[in-house]
């Protein structure tokens, strides 16, 4: 494809550029139009307004932020060790986002109260992947069914929330403090202990 073709991904990459550089309150459609070396109206062919660019936009990001969330879900082995490295992998790539590109994570921090049936949907898609995990566990006697286990999708959850100190991006200021990393681990040990058919 030649590189002046106008995509879905080449708005939503020059998007991204544009919101680096001026933040969400700045950034135009005009902006992101400019940047591309097109008009405006070249963008809304694509996405009809600009609430529907920042909400792919964010969708965007979540996806990457978060894609091998579903492979480890998805994965044979042992629950308790695929709920471990998925909480695991959850904080690593927001800790990643967080701190290896700060103005970009704090204009999504932004964008997801702007958007929050994207993020919503998201939310829900990450505990529909705990709930996998669990359901299996317990299936498997590695949870204990009778337990916090019982009820798979409210366990789920009480997971994702037990977790939230790393993940929700209230407390990114927070993840490159001495120690983060042991607190996470003490925490994930506990949800295991409490989940655990022993």
């Amino acid at each position: 494809m030649p590189p002046d073709v106008l995509t879905p991904e080449r708005i939503l990459e020059a998007t991204e550029d544009v919101l680096r550089r001026f933040g969400p309150a700045k950034a135009t459609v005009v902006d992101v139009a400019r940047a591309l070396g097109v008009s405006h109206g070249s963008v809304y062919r694509h996405f009809p307004s600009k609430v529907a660019l920042r909400e792919a936009v964010t969708g965007r990001w979540l996806e990457r932020a978060h894609g091998e969330l579903a492979g480890i879900a998805s994965a044979a082995g042992p629950a308790p060790e695929r709920l471990a490295a998925w909480l695991g992998a959850l904080f690593a790539a927001k800790r990643r986002k967080a701190l290896g590109d700060p103005e970009l994570f704090a204009t999504y921090r932004s964008l997801f109260g702007e958007h929050s049936a994207v993020v919503r949907s998201h939310l829900a898609d990450l505990c529909g992947q705990l709930r996998v995990i669990i359901e299996d566990g317990a299936a498997r006697g590695e949870f204990a069914a009778d337990g916090p286990a019982a009820d798979p999708a409210i366990a789920a959850q009480a997971v994702f929330d037990a977790t939230v100190r790393f993940h929700d991006p209230v407390h990114a200021a927070h993840w490159s403090a001495a120690g983060i990393e042991e607190a996470h681990d003490a925490v994930v040990a506990l949800v295991l202990r409490g989940l655990s058919a022993r």
